[in-house]
C-alpha cells in the first residue's frame, strides 16, 4: 500500500531546491576526486546515477550479511572463545573489495548525474538516505576485526553501541548543519575512515585477526584506539566545526536565520531516541546487549536512518522539521513491556526481534513511497535515464 509521505509543501520545496556543498578535505580534493573523475568515464552514459548509488549500497549490505553468517555473535576474532571458528581470510579480502567498490560508486554517482544531465533532488535524497543506513553497516562489520571478548584486545558490545551512536551523531550533525546553513559541509573524516576500513580488512585478509592483538604505548590496545577514534572524530572535529559554521551563518546572515527553537528542533527526535535506547540497553532485565548485540545494532541503525531521512527531506524542501518520529512509539512500548516481563520468559528478545523486523519494513516502505512520489512528481525514473523524446 502506497502512502503519501510527502506533502504538497515538500514537493513544492523540492522544485526550488539547489544543491550546495563544500568539500575542503585535502584527501578528497587531491586524491579521491581525481581518481573518481577518471573512473566515471568508464561508466556508459545510459547507466542511471541512482543505479550506481543502489549497487554501492548493496555491496555494503552484502558485507553485513556475510559477517552475519560468519560472525553473528562477534566472537570469531576473540581468542578466548575457541568454540567460535575464525573468519576465513578470503572473507576479509572479499569484504575489502566490496567496500572499495561501494566507496567508489558512492563517489561517482553525482559525477555521473552531472555528466548525463540528470542531476536533481531525487538523486541527492536517494544517496544521502542510503548513506544514513550505511552508517550502521560499516562500523558493525569493522567490529568483527577486534571481537567482543572482555579479556581480549577489544571492547564490550555496550561500548561498541555508543561508538555506533558517535557515527550516527556525526552523520546527523552534518545534515542538521545544512538544515540551518543551507550548505552541506562535507566532513574530513569520511574519506579517511572509508580508506582506513578498506585497509584494515585488506590487512586482516593477509595477516588474520591476530594482527590487531597488540598494545600501543600507554597500554592502549588497538581495539581501544579504534573506540577512541570514534569519540575524537565526533567531539573534537565534527561537532565544534558544525557549531562554528552555524554561528557564522547567523553572524553573516547567509543561513536560514531560524529562531533558536526552530534551529534545534531537528535535534529533538534523535536526542529522544538516544535517551530511550540507552535506558533500554543499560537497564535491560535480560541484558539484550550481550544476548544479541547485532540485532540491537541493526534495530537502532534502522530507526536512526528513518529519523535522518526525514530530516534530509525537510532540509532539502526547506520545510519545518518533524519533532517526533512515530517509530519511537513502538520502541517505547517494547521497552516498557520488556522491563516488566519476567526475564525467565525470554520475552525481551522476542520483543527485540519483532521491533527489528517491523521497523525495518516500515523504513523500507517509507523510502520506497518517497522515491515513487518524487518520480511521479518530477516525471522521471529512479533507475533509468528518461529518453529525451519523453
Amino acid at each position: 500500500m502506497e502512502v503519501q509521505y510527502l506533502t504538497q509543501q515538500h514537493l513544492a520545496g523540492f522544485e526550488h531546491y539547489k544543491y550546495s556543498s563544500l568539500d575542503t578535505s585535502p584527501l578528497s580534493i587531491y586524491v579521491m576526486h581525481p581518481f573518481w573523475n577518471n573512473v566515471v568515464k568508464l561508466v556508459p552514459k545510459w547507466v542511471a546515477p541512482n543505479l550506481l548509488t543502489f549497487v554501492g549500497f548493496l555491496f555494503t549490505v552484502g558485507n553485513f550479511m556475510l559477517f552475519v553468517w560468519y560472525d553473528y555473535e562477534f566472537y570469531a576474532s576473540s581468542d578466548d572463545h575457541p568454540e567460535f571458528p575464525s573468519i576465513p581470510h578470503w572473507v576479509w579480502g572479499f569484504a575489502s573489495i566490496n567496500f572499495f567498490l561501494a566507496y567508489t560508486l558512492d563517489g561517482i554517482d553525482g559525477k555521473q548525474a552531472r555528466r548525463t544531465g540528470t542531476s536533481g533532488p531525487l538523486g541527492e535524497l536517494f544517496d544521502h538516505g542510503l548513506d544514513s543506513w550505511t552508517a550502521l553497516f560499516i562500523p558493525t562489520c569493522m567490529y568483527s576485526a577486534f571481537g567482543r571478548s572482555a579479556n581480549d584486545y577489544s571492547i564490550q558490545p555496550v561500548r561498541m553501541y555508543f561508538c555506533l551512536w558517535n557515527v550516527f551523531i556525526n552523520f546527523y550533525i552534518s545534515h542538521w548543519e545544512k538544515y540551518n546553513t543551507g550548505v552541506l559541509f562535507l566532513p574530513w573524516g569520511y574519506d579517511a575512515s572509508m580508506l582506513a576500513t578498506i585497509l584494515v580488512f585488506a590487512i586482516t585478509s593477509v595477516c588474520g585477526h591476530q594482527v590487531w592483538k597488540f598494545n600501543m604505548p600507554g597500554d592502549v590496545s588497538a581495539g581501544h584506539m579504534f573506540e577512541l577514534l570514534f569519540y575524537v572524530s565526533a567531539i573534537v572535529t565534527n561537532l565544534p566545526v558544525a557549531l562554528w559554521n552555524i554561528y557564522r551563518s547567523y553572524k553573516d546572515k547567509t543561513g536560514k536565520m531560524r529562531t533558536f527553537y526552530e534551529a534545534v528542533r531537528p535535534l529533538v527526535p534523535v536526542v529522544t531516541f538516544i535517551a530511550l535506547s540507552a535506558i533500554w540497553v543499560l537497564y535491560s532485565p535480560s541484558d539484550i546487549m550481550n544476548a544479541d548485540p547485532r540485532c540491537v545494532f541493526f534495530l537502532t541503525g534502522s530507526i536512526f536512518s528513518n529519523i535522518c531521512c526525514r530530516l534530509i527531506v525537510t532540509q532539502m524542501s526547506n520545510t519545518r522539521c518533524e519533532v517526533w518520529n512515530w517509530m519511537l512509539l513502538p520502541v517505547l512500548v517494547g521497552m516498557c513491556m520488556s522491563l516488566v516481563l519476567p526475564p525467565a520468559l525470554n520475552g525481551e528478545l522476542v520483543i527485540l526481534y519483532i521491533l527489528a523486523v517491523f521497523c525495518t519494513l516500515a523504513h523500507i516502505h517509507y523510502g520506497a513511497c518517497v522515491v515513487r512520489q518524487m518520480c511521479k512528481h518530477f516525471k522521471i525514473y529512479c533507475f533509468k535515464i528518461k529518453p529525451h523524446d519523453e
